[in-house]
């Protein structure tokens, strides 16, 4: 009398409809020992005994400024509306309060070249002399 095993179909020598899951459970075992002793590693460094000193704790930079032109040609400073006139005085303002602080500048795709030229004079006017043009990565390419 011969034992069946599950799965085997009526003829002999027919495939077995079944997973092994005892080399994915090894591998996880070995993935799972690996971090385990490689972790504390990653997270230790060089034990130094610093200096102490009176200096005062550097400060981390400020956000930059946003100015948004939109297609209308509206202006707007963070999420505030400011007016062309008083947009100068208030990028002077800002830049005397925070000289290392810079601006992006975010203009509308399809805003006139000159537009945006003529505020980034007003930029460079106020006293601003780091300024980026923000934009968008283009989608990528089909092969």
């Amino acid at each position: 009398m011969s034992m069946r095993m599950p799965g085997d179909g009526d003829e002999e020598g027919s495939p077995v409809a079944e997973i092994n899951v005892t080399p994915l459970v090894d591998v996880m075992l070995v993935l799972l020992v690996i971090f385990m002793v490689t972790a504390p590693m990653l997270t230790t460094g060089v034990a130094l005994d610093l200096p102490r000193t009176a200096a005062a704790p550097l400060t981390p930079p400020q956000p930059p400024l946003e100015l948004s032109l939109t297609r209308e040609g509206g202006l707007f400073l963070g999420p505030d509306p400011v007016e062309e006139p008083a947009l100068e005085p208030r990028l002077r303002a800002l830049h005397e309060e925070a000289p290392e602080r810079a601006l992006h500048l975010r203009a509308d795709a399809g805003l006139d070249y000159g537009e945006v030229l003529r505020v980034m004079g007003l930029v460079q006017r106020a006293g601003i002399a780091r300024v980026a043009l923000v934009s968008q990565p283009a989608p990528p390419r089909a092969p």
